[in-house]
């Protein structure tokens, strides 16, 4: 099976459960208290791992003992980490995460190594770039380091997928766009692409075509209880959700991209790789955390 190589971030999450998200000024006094592991590059890396892809992971990562534990906990989950970097002198990133009483988040990431992350980096992984079945990335780590990324392996054929999150202040560049074969915003990040406000199908597909005018051929907009939306024939598509009890989103969109991928690599249609994405977040908003929530392949009933 060939490599599905994740370029992204690594942090240690630090989570709060609170009845409520704060108000600008307010303190709250919240309930439970966990750490794990997060950030959306090694995330994705693990929904990929577990639900059956042949995952290999990019990453910067401090010398500290967040990063030493990352580190090894990637490697349990069977993950190839030849390209996990550990960084001397730098902390490896943290992100504080409020999670409410109906399962929303608010998120705070303090990128440490993750902003690290270099050309060079992405060098040193040249070869076995050129020789993946796909490329998935996000945007915790420098853009100027994912451009390269994506042209070498666009140039090599590879399928390349972004998942534009968090989306930046400024457009992401043409160049960029340009060598990406998938790109899977949220509702929100949809939005800010294509200057249209996604509420419902129709503003959806029109997020979709102005978002493809950039220079994605392949668009998916997931919308979280309403399922994901794509276009196929010129026409929208609509993929639903299914129906469970959240508990906390955290990774959900992640481990929807994680298996998107994996399933797109064993040959499936784009419409059946979006329902099984489904199945996979659907699992992960029942459980709280990150890694913790993201569920196995043999949970994915088919």
């Amino acid at each position: 099976m060939k490599k599905i190589i994740v370029i992204g971030s690594c942090n240690t999450d630090m989570v709060i459960k609170v009845d409520h998200l704060p108000l600008p000024g307010e303190t709250i006094i919240g309930h439970d208290f966990m750490t794990n592991q997060g950030g959306k590059g090694a995330n994705q890396a693990v929904a990929v791992a577990r639900l059956g892809g042949n995952t290999q992971f990019i990453a910067r990562l401090g010398d500290d003992g967040f990063g030493c534990q990352s580190q090894q906990l990637l490697q349990q989950e069977g993950i190839e980490t030849t390209y996990v970097t550990l960084t001397e002198g730098v902390a490896t990133g943290v992100a504080m995460i409020l999670v409410d009483e109906k399962g929303e988040n608010s998120i705070i990431v303090a990128s440490g190594a993750n902003a690290l992350l270099s050309v060079d980096d992405i060098k040193a992984a040249e070869a076995d770039i050129c020789q993946a079945s796909i490329v998935l990335m996000q945007l915790e780590t420098p853009v100027e380091t994912l451009m390269y990324a994506a042209r070498v392996a666009h140039e090599a054929g590879v399928t390349v997928v972004l998942n534009p999150a968090p989306f930046p202040k400024e457009p992401l560049p043409v160049e960029f766009l340009k060598n990406l074969d998938l790109i899977t915003p949220n509702e929100t990040e949809a939005s800010m692409m294509s200057g249209v406000q996604v509420k419902n199908e129709a503003t959806a597909l029109q997020a979709i075509r102005a978002i493809q005018a950039l220079g994605v051929k392949n668009v998916i907009i997931t919308a979280g209880s309403a399922g994901a939306y794509t276009e196929k024939d010129g026409q929208l598509l609509r993929i639903p959700a299914f129906k469970t009890e959240v508990v906390d989103t955290t990774a959900a969109g992640d481990t929807f991209c994680g298996a998107l991928c994996v399933a797109l690599s064993e040959g499936r249609s784009i419409k059946d790789a979006i329902c099984f994405a489904n199945k996979a977040a659907s699992i992960s908003v029942t459980r709280m955390g990150a890694w913790r929530s993201i569920p196995q392949r043999a949970e994915i009933v088919e």
